[in-house]
């Protein structure tokens, strides 16, 4: 009679051999944004069980709970921004129905895009962060108090300015913890290290100032500044340009060291700000369910421009696209009433829409 072995294995084992089986992809954690918002995101147990998350991430949400928070509102920024600048392009964000890979498996891929997923995701962890702190959410930071004195321009740092040095170091410990865990010798780890920093300088090369005047009758005698973080819709913006004019680069050794130096030896060496990639991008033309990709039969595009990146002509990658009429309800006649609401009427108005051929 065969004997039976039997082996009582502890949470901490079963959980690193069901990581073990699955495989990791650096951006899993966005699948944060698919929790509902009454599933508690900190704490030992809860930890544990987001499937999105690396052991090392699942460590940070253990020893910092209070800013999971925010790490799952960073999650839902991610999509909707992607999805807002590449809403005319070919591959416009579009999500898988269910797992822990939200982009599906072309982020799996070095290219371009998973190059933007990668600086728009730690760039939205930072700016999430940072907000928190600035609205007092979390017990470990605040308002930047070491922006104080008088600036060359003579008006007094003052108020509460965006603590972004707390929210970039947590965005470093949390978003490029996968890659540092991997080691950072291999192509894909040094590309998602380097797109992550450089999501991170969209923010801190585009900060702003605000200011409130003080004096007699609102006479702005005295100035007292503060620095704020861009809108995330500007720092979505900036990385779209970063992503046109993104850099191929391959790996390189030199001396004993690796390195990521453009492909192209003509091409000048890519700098701290921009976007790098390892492989060239899929067309995203024909529907590729086992990648993630929809394809653009059916897409609406427009019909009226040729070269632009939401004309037909290239949207719709040859098959052509028809036109047909809709009719939609818009706003109209607005007029503002006293006081303070702004009343329309809603006509009906057919238009002419464009959609790709199957």
């Amino acid at each position: 009679m065969p004997t039976v072995f039997t082996v009582n294995l502890t949470a901490p084992l079963l959980l690193l051999l069901l990581w073990a089986t699955q495989p990791t992809l650096a951006t899993n954690w966005l699948s944060l944004a698919r929790l509902p918002r009454s599933r508690p995101v900190s704490g030992a147990a809860p930890c544990a069980r987001l499937r999105g998350l690396t052991p090392g991430q699942v460590g940070v949400c253990r020893a910092r709970g209070e800013v999971m928070e925010s790490v799952r509102k960073a999650a839902e920024m991610v999509i909707e921004e992607c999805q807002h600048q590449f809403r005319n392009r070919r591959w416009n964000c579009s999500t898988t129905s269910r797992g822990i890979n939200v982009f599906g498996r072309v982020m799996n891929q070095g290219t371009r895009e998973a190059a933007f997923v990668h600086a728009l995701s730690s760039a939205a962890v930072a700016v999430a962060v940072t907000r928190a702190c600035t609205r007092g959410e979390l017990d470990r930071c605040g308002c930047d108090r070491k922006v104080r004195g008088v600036s060359p321009e003579g008006f007094q740092w003052s108020g509460c300015s965006d603590n972004l040095s707390y929210g970039v170091a947590f965005s470093q410990t949390f978003v490029d913890e996968p890659e540092r865990a991997k080691g950072v010798s291999a192509g894909r780890p040094l590309m998602n290290l380097h797109n992550n920093e450089a999501g991170r300088k969209a923010i801190l090369h585009n900060m702003q100032v605000e200011c409130k005047c003080h004096g007699v009758s609102g006479s702005c005698e005295l100035r007292t500044c503060w620095k704020v973080m861009p809108p995330f819709r500007r720092v979505g913006v900036v990385l779209k340009e970063r992503f046109d004019g993104a850099t191929e680069v391959r790996l390189t050794r030199i001396g004993s060291r690796t390195a990521l130096l453009p492909r192209d030896p003509q091409v000048k060496p890519p700098a701290a700000r921009d976007l790098l990639y390892l492989t060239p991008s899929p067309d995203f033309c024909h529907l590729d369910p086992d990648n993630g990709i929809p394809g653009t039969a059916g897409r609406r595009c427009n019909g009226t421009s040729r070269l632009a990146p939401d004309g037909c002509e290239l949207v719709c990658c040859g098959p052509g696209y028809r036109a047909g009429r809709a009719e939609v309800v818009q706003r109209c006649s607005c007029k503002f009433s006293w006081c303070c609401s702004v009343r329309c009427q809603q006509c009906k108005n057919t238009v002419t829409i464009h959609t790709c051929r199957v």
